[in-house]
């Protein structure tokens, strides 16, 4: 009989990952059917009233109304969404049970095996109604939620920060869609958040915003065109993402966007280069705002940088040069970046 596999899920605003303990000790993060680590938290129904969740569903979120991205934000509230197909109300526990349940069955799909357990991660200052709002999520998507656990003391257990050492560590989280910084007391095999900040409208997202509203800038200035359909924002949005990813390696990218409108003379093929030096320059007022939250958890854990052990980064967002490189300069600490950014939470 095969063992019983219980996954662990970091169940993200804007992306979630699944992962499991393997037979050796290891943990392994599953991939989704499109290969990827990470898998959009994004449902949609289509027209016909069919489900799409993660990836595809992601694809056509400008163009389709009944899309629902963020739903985390929603955890613990009354709050309903609407899908207008279906002409019916969704809690945020079923939208996310959707998420769940999706990946329970790729998971199973991969092991070969059933799978009815998960420990679910949860920001730090979650609330009782948050947390059980989670618990209740997974309970839909049939899947026994053993525990949940703190995102930020996931991460230090991903980067094996649970020996004898006693330590203090902020670990600094930029997801997709949030941003959050704990301090974490750490000693004698126990975990204790000594203080929480953050900004829970403020992620990687924003980041693409600002270059996609750019592109969409450049093409008015080169052709003298609004180019604001749904379609072309999506692609924008797409081409802004893929472009912040690429000026993490390199210090510059060129952004192709081949029949992006109609002018008078015929199909508008755009083409620009961007440098990291004017992509952070025209981001640099989103990055200050993560700045007085590592001020707020230090000073409410009454702490200053000096009396930090390690910080850890972690969240997809952070491998932006200029993060790490604001990290460092807060803290004056090298940042630890040992563990996947994206990974590190559900390995935890």
């Amino acid at each position: 009989m095969a063992k019983e596999v219980i996954l662990g899920i970091d169940l993200g605003t804007t992306n979630s990952v699944v992962s499991y303990l393997q037979a050796d000790g290891k943990v392994k993060v599953i991939p989704n059917p499109e290969g990827t680590m990470t898998t959009p938290s994004v449902v949609a129904f289509k027209a016909n009233g069919e489900e799409i969740v993660g990836n595809a569903a992601k694809r056509q979120a400008v163009t389709n109304p009944d899309t629902v991205s963020s739903i985390k934000r929603k955890m613990g509230s009354s709050e309903k969404v609407h899908i207008n197909c279906l002409n019916k109300d969704f809690t945020p526990q079923e939208i996310s049970a959707k998420i769940l349940a999706y990946m329970k069955k790729y998971a199973e799909d991969n092991l070969g095996q059933k799978i009815s357990k998960a420990v679910i991660t949860c920001p730090a200052y979650f609330n009782d109604a948050q947390r059980q709002a989670t618990k209740d999520a997974g309970q839909i998507a049939g899947l026994d939620v053993v525990r949940i656990i703190n995102e930020p003391t996931a991460a230090a257990l991903a980067y094996g920060l649970d020996k004898e050492k006693s330590e203090k560590i902020l670990v600094y989280d930029l997801g997709g869609g949030t941003f959050d910084v704990s301090i974490l007391d750490i000693g004698d095999g126990t975990f204790e958040v000594v203080s929480t900040a953050g900004d829970n409208k403020l992620g990687g997202d924003d980041w693409d915003k600002v270059v996609a509203d750019w592109i969409q800038a450049q093409i008015k200035i080169q052709y003298g065109l609004d180019v604001n359909d749904k379609m072309a924002q999506q692609r924008f949005l797409d081409a802004a993402e893929k472009a912040k990813i690429e000026l993490s390696s390199s210090l510059e990218t060129t952004i192709s966007l081949p029949f992006i409108a109609m002018s008078a003379n015929g199909p508008v093929n755009f083409e620009t280069t961007l440098s990291r030096a004017k992509f952070q320059d025209m981001t640099k007022h989103l990055l200050a705002r993560t700045e007085e939250p590592v001020r707020r958890a230090l000073a409410d854990a009454k702490l200053t940088a000096k009396d930090l052990d390690q910080v850890l980064l972690i969240g997809g967002s952070i491998r932006m040069p200029a993060v790490q490189e604001l990290v460092k300069k807060m803290t004056g600490k090298t940042p630890n970046l040992s563990v996947n950014p994206d990974e590190a939470v559900s390995i935890g």
